[in-house]
Parts: structure tokens; C-alpha cells; sequence
């Protein structure tokens, strides 16, 4: 049986007033407090201290009928992003400028509020379209462009991610463009190690084709929430960058880099370069990488969307990041092999979609969404329906608990 020992601060006199007063004060400080011992301390483990307290619930699902909206072919919705300020969701199609120009589109979520306590989707409507113009104001060429993710910044303009299309030579981007009108603002700096340096087998450096920036989030609120204050934004690939590949990565998780941005209206900062490393995919799977992000707070916690696709279809799985403690890899050329002393960013599995009971799709697309009747947080995700018939856009609608 462990005995508690309270200790007590000896009381010295006094004797010289000009060196032992600020010990005295302390002593006599601590003997006020209440008394603390290793018995009365709770204790938390390190995984506590590291992550929120979170929980999702699933609420419901939609399918957003096929369909055409002022000429454009609607469908490819790869990553979304919530404007609360107008009630208003902004999803980026994944169209390389194929079936119309390169744009995203704004959409409204109607909730039914019959039960408060389990709202549901009464329809997702698309109520405009904005195409996306390059640094020349022209749009997009037909096969110049990947766009992947999107996020809203508070300088009312969208930042859009494309992983670029590296068997033609074409590289990645993070670029800025005006929200109403889609005219390119800036680009964002890339480090060198994500430009691919060749074609096809002669590729020694770079994203790998159609695994490029797939995930991009902006940090919501308080810190950065202002035009005339910093924002931070962080994008990442889906996979590894093709220095960083090892033989049979697949079946172990890959070695994806996640970059870290300061921006302001004048000028945009690159911080940090940190290492997400994936969960090995199930058995069978073709495909598996990191569809999205979603900053949570201004203290480095994120969501993540892992997502693979096999033979038995999608499977999908959402985790909670705490960035924190996770090491610098600016100066890391390679991340093959061990990396001793390296610190991938830490997660914890908030829950595999295998669970709900409900087919999946494509999901690519993660926000963190309007208030629920509750008052609680939403979380909505959206597929990628490749602008195939066999495919679907799915609307998936979750709260998010423990998240004020």
C-alpha cells in the first residue's frame, strides 16, 4: 500500500531580510497552497495529453443527383471547404479542364431539423459556379491541371492545391484565386524536393503522378481571422514524394510530408515540413493514401482522411493529428530507411467508416461544417464520383463531439 507523505515548507528566520525575503515569500506561498501529493494528482497518459477528447456520431447520408449546372458537367468533388460567415460550402472539382475549365462551385446544405437530436440532410444545392483562371488570366488548358483541395482563407479568397500532372512535366501548386471572380492572386512557394525532375521511369525526385497535394486546410478562427492578421495553412501529399518511396510501401504506409505555411496578404512564409505516416492498407488494396485535412484548432490538432480502394471497394478511416511534437523534416532530403530521432506526427484513430453500415464511395472531401440544432460541431465529407455513372457523390454528415 503506497504511503502519501505531505510535504511542508521548514519556516528558517529570518536573518537577512535582503537575500532571504523573496525565499521566505515563497515558502510562506507554498504552505498556503493546498496540499498537493502524488495521491491527489490524477493521472493522465500521455495520449491524453497529446490529443482532444473527441467522438464522432453518424448521422446521415446523401447522394447528390447527377446532373449539369450552367455547362458544367457537376461531379469530381475532391475537397470542400465552409464559409459560416455566409452559410455557404465551396467544392473543388478534380476536372483537368476536360468536361468544362477548371473551377469549384458553391453549395448550399439544407438540413431537416424534425429531430434535433439526429438532423439530417434534406439537399445539397449547387447555386454557382466559378471557373479558375492561371497567373495569365486565361483558364486552365485542357490536362494542365490536378485541382484536389480547396480552402477558404480570411482574406475572402479560396486556396486551391493541384497535384500537378507529373507524366507530362507538369508540377504541383498552391495558389490563391479571388473568390467571386476565380482570378489567380499568387502562388505559393514549393521546395524543390516536391518538383519532379523527369518523366516516367527516370524520376529520381518529386510527387509521384496523380499523388501529389491532395489535402489542404486552413486553421479556423481566433488566430488568423481577420484580413489584417496571419493565417496559417498546411496542405499534404497523398503519398510519398518518389525520393522518399521504398519497395513494398504499400503494404506498409508510406512516407507522406506535410508542409506548413504563415500567410498574410503581402507575403506567404513556408515554416515547417513534417512527416504523416500512413497506416498500412487492408489486404488487396490497389490504391491507399491521405485524402484530406481539416485543422480543428489554433494548438496544431487536425483530422485526417485515409482512404484505399480495392476489389471489395473503399475503405475509408478517420483519425485525429496532434502536430505539436512531431520533428522538422525541412532539412531531411530522404526519408527512406530508419530515421533515427525523427517524430512522425502523432494520431489516434477516431473511427474506420467500415462501421457505419453504409456503402462508400470515392470520399476525398473533409470540413468542419455549420452548428447542429444542438449546438454541437459538423463534420461533412464528399466523394469523388470520377464523373463516373457506377459512382456517386456521397454527402456524409457527422457530429463531432468535444470540440467547442
Amino acid at each position: 500500500m503506497q504511503r502519501c507523505v505531505h510535504w511542508i515548507p521548514e519556516r528558517q528566520p529570518v536573518r537577512d531580510r535582503r537575500f532571504n525575503l523573496t525565499s521566505w515569500l515563497l515558502a510562506m506561498i507554498l504552505a498556503a497552497m493546498p496540499l498537493l501529493t502524488s495521491c491527489d494528482l490524477p493521472q493522465v497518459s500521455a495520449e491524453d495529453r497529446l490529443f482532444l477528447n473527441l467522438s464522432v456520431d453518424f448521422l446521415d447520408e446523401y447522394q447528390l443527383p447527377k446532373q449539369d449546372f450552367e455547362g458544367t458537367r457537376v461531379g469530381g468533388l475532391s475537397g470542400i471547404t465552409y464559409d459560416r460567415q455566409h452559410d455557404r460550402f465551396y467544392a473543388i472539382s478534380d476536372d483537368r479542364s476536360e468536361f468544362a475549365p477548371a473551377r469549384f462551385y458553391t453549395l448550399k446544405l439544407a438540413l431537416d431539423k424534425a429531430d434535433a437530436k439526429a438532423p439530417r440532410i434534406k439537399a445539397v444545392t449547387i447555386e454557382a459556379v466559378t471557373p479558375i483562371t492561371s497567373e495569365d488570366g486565361k483558364p486552365y488548358p485542357k490536362g494542365t491541371i490536378d485541382p484536389e483541395g480547396i480552402a477558404l482563407s480570411p482574406l475572402r479568397t479560396v486556396l486551391i492545391s493541384s497535384e500537378g500532372v507529373t507524366r507530362e512535366g507538369i508540377a504541383p501548386f498552391v495558389r490563391e484565386f479571388d473568390l467571386k471572380t476565380g482570378q489567380w492572386k499568387r502562388s505559393l512557394q514549393i521546395p524543390k524536393r516536391y518538383i519532379p525532375d523527369a518523366r516516367g521511369e527516370q524520376q529520381t525526385q518529386g510527387v509521384q503522378d496523380n499523388l501529389g497535394f491532395e489535402a489542404l486546410t486552413v486553421t479556423p478562427g481566433g488566430y488568423g481571422n481577420t484580413a489584417v492578421e496571419p493565417f496559417r495553412l498546411f496542405t499534404a501529399t497523398e503519398s510519398s514524394l518518389k525520393q522518399d518511396a521504398e519497395a513494398g510501401e504499400l503494404g506498409k504506409g508510406a512516407k507522406n510530408r506535410l508542409l506548413h505555411y504563415m500567410l498574410e496578404a503581402s507575403r506567404a512564409l513556408l515554416v515547417s515540413e513534417h512527416l504523416y505516416q500512413l497506416d498500412p492498407p487492408p489486404q488487396g488494396a490497389i490504391s491507399h493514401g491521405l485524402t484530406e485535412l481539416a485543422a480543428i484548432d489554433q494548438g496544431g490538432h487536425f483530422l485526417s482522411l485515409e482512404r484505399s480502394f480495392s476489389n471489395k471497394g473503399f475503405a475509408v478511416k478517420l483519425f485525429q493529428l496532434s502536430t505539436g511534437g512531431a520533428t522538422d523534416i525541412s532539412l531531411i532530403d530522404s526519408l527512406k530507411g530508419t530515421l533515427s530521432g525523427t517524430i512522425a506526427i502523432p494520431k489516434k484513430l477516431l473511427l474506420d467508416l467500415a462501421q457505419l453500415g453504409v456503402p462508400l464511395d470515392n470520399l476525398e472531401g473533409m470540413t468542419i461544417g455549420p452548428r447542429l440544432p444542438d449546438g454541437s460541431q459538423s463534420l461533412l465529407l464528399v466523394s469523388d464520383d470520377n464523373f463516373r455513372n457506377e459512382q456517386v457523390t456521397q454527402f456524409l454528415l457527422f457530429r463531432l463531439k468535444g470540440l467547442t
